[in-house]
C-alpha cells in the first residue's frame, strides 16, 4: 500500500533498508549487468530487487529520503571505465545525469571496476534494477539526517 510522502517507486523492502542503515553506510544501485546476486551473496548484504526502473528514476525518489554524508569529500562512487574505454573515448552519458540530479557541488568518487565490486561486497545492500546503460553503477554513502531543537511542547524531535 502506498504511503503518504513516500515515493511510489520505493518499495518496502528498499524503505526498510535505507531507514535501518547508519551513517557510513553504503548502498549500491546496480545496472542490468552488474553481477547483484553474487555480490549480495559474498558479504551477506540484503539485494533488493528493483527490476524494471532505470538508475535515474529510481535516484531521484531515494534523494528525498536519504542525506548523502556531508562529513566525507566524496559521497557518491562510480564504477570508473576499463583503460579500453577510456582509450576509445568512451562517453558516459548517464554520469551527467547523476551529477545534474545529486548536485553540482557533490564529488563522485571514480573507481576502478574489479575495487568497485570489492567495495559492493562491503555495502549494507545492492538494488538490482533494470538499468541498461553502460558504467551505471553507483554507490551511495548515507549521511546524518539533522532534526529540528525539541521545543518545552514536543515529545519528540521531528526530523527536517
Amino acid at each position: 500500500m502506498p504511503l503518504k510522502g513516500i515515493p511510489h517507486l520505493i518499495s518496502p523492502e528498499l524503505l526498510y533498508a535505507l531507514a535501518s542503515m547508519g551513517h557510513g553506510d553504503e548502498i549500491v544501485l546496480a545496472d542490468s549487468n552488474f553481477p547483484s546476486e553474487s555480490i549480495a551473496r559474498a558479504n551477506g548484504a540484503r539485494l533488493i530487487l528493483c527490476d524494471g526502473l532505470p538508475i535515474p528514476k529510481l535516484l531521484r525518489q531515494i534523494l528525498k529520503l536519504f542525506p548523502l554524508d556531508q562529513y566525507v569529500a566524496e559521497p557518491v562512487a562510480l564504477m570508473d571505465r576499463v583503460d579500453d574505454d577510456k582509450k576509445k573515448g568512451l562517453d558516459v552519458p548517464i554520469w551527467n545525469e547523476y551529477k545534474e540530479i545529486v548536485g553540482n557541488n557533490v564529488q563522485f568518487e571514480m573507481v576502478e571496476r574489479f575495487k568497485f565490486y570489492e567495495r559492493a561486497k562491503k555495502c549494507f545492500a545492492v538494488v538490482r534494477t533494470g538499468e541498461s546503460a553502460i558504467y551505471a553503477n553507483i554507490i551511495l554513502k548515507k549521511g546524518v539526517v539533522v532534526t529540528k531543537k525539541q521545543s518545552k511542547n514536543e515529545h519528540e524531535d521531528v526530523a527536517e
